[in-house]
Order: structure tokens, then C-alpha cells, then sequence
């Protein structure tokens, strides 16, 4: 192995997933099963969400691959905007412990940046967290509506772009697929 393979195999980097296409969630959990597969430790924590008959949450509660959060406990249309806004700052506050109590090679924010979009977290937030991550640690991001700020911050960016979807042309989510 060369010495810069061996020198980046340490470095955890800031990935970014972001966009209108479908599959950004579905890439984060894509790195967390590969991470697992060599024998590191990782974390999913969601933003926005607070539904867990998806299928990660079934396929988590079977298996225990890894550790999957997710402080909302109800629906996100069951609540209130402020509601919605204290569970964010609980995540928030839970995602940055979490990230520097260095129990977890890889920790995923899933949909933070819907959060953002929201008005439940701020660029401001996200980027203090980006900043406050340790050198060991994988972070990845996902949501759609990623700043320009955000993107310059990252280390690896991928946009998701919507070019065709059934969902446009009737058909509904179906299980499995979409949840």
C-alpha cells in the first residue's frame, strides 16, 4: 500500500449529499454498510424524520449492523413548528456529542439539510458542527438544499439530480423503495 493510501486511510472526510434526485439517504447508509463491513463503528442520526417503519429502521431493529437515532417521536405533520424546532436543537446538540465522544468512526446526519430549509437548524449551525469534527471521524451529511457555504466546507460533494421519477407520472412511494 503506498504512504498515501495509508495516510488518507485516517483522515474521516466530510461528505455531502444533496439535491432534488432520490438516493441520498439511500448512498449515506450505502458507506455505513461498507464501514461496518471493516469492522468500524457507525451511526445514523436523523433530522426531520419521525417515522420508523422505513425500511432501515426494520432493517437496523432485525440485524444491529450499526445505531440509528432519531429524537423525533412523532410525525413530522403531527407537530409544531416549534415543536419541530426544539426536537432540531436536541439533535443538534445530541449529533455534535456524539461526533467528539469518539465511539463512532462514521457519523451520518441524515436530512440535516431539510432542517435547514425548514428554519429548524441554520447554515451557521451545520458549519460550526462541520468545523468541531475530529480528525478520525467519517461525517456525512444529506438533505437536499446543501449552501454553496456548506458544499465549499465539504471534502466530497455529490449532487443528486431528478431526471426522471416515478412518482411524477402517478405511481405512489411504495414500500421498500422510497421508505
Amino acid at each position: 500500500m503506498s504512504n498515501r493510501m495509508k495516510e488518507g486511510a485516517s483522515k474521516g472526510l466530510i461528505h455531502v449529499y444533496t439535491g432534488d434526485g432520490k438516493g441520498k439517504t439511500t448512498a449515506a447508509l450505502g458507506l455505513a454498510l461498507r464501514t461496518v463491513g471493516q469492522g468500524m463503528k457507525v451511526i445514523v442520526i436523523q433530522f426531520v424524520k419521525g417515522d420508523r417503519t422505513c425500511g432501515e429502521h426494520l432493517f437496523i431493529s432485525k440485524y444491529h449492523p450499526f445505531d440509528i437515532v432519531q429524537l423525533n417521536n412523532k410525525s413530522t405533520f403531527d407537530q409544531t413548528l416549534e415543536e419541530l424546532r426544539l426536537t432540531t436543537e436536541r439533535t443538534l446538540t445530541f449529533a455534535e456529542e456524539t461526533m467528539l465522544n469518539g465511539n463512532y468512526n462514521m457519523v451520518i446526519l441524515d436530512e440535516i439539510f431539510v432542517a435547514v430549509s425548514e428554519g429548524l437548524a441554520t447554515t451557521e449551525q451545520v458549519k460550526n458542527l462541520m468545523g468541531k469534527k475530529p480528525e478520525g471521524v467519517e461525517l456525512i451529511l444529506t438533505g437536499r438544499g446543501a449552501s454553496e457555504e456548506i458544499v465549499r466546507q465539504a471534502d466530497l460533494v455529490t449532487e443528486m439530480t431528478a431526471i426522471k421519477h416515478p412518482l411524477t407520472s402517478g405511481i405512489t412511494v411504495r414500500r421498500g423503495i422510497e421508505y
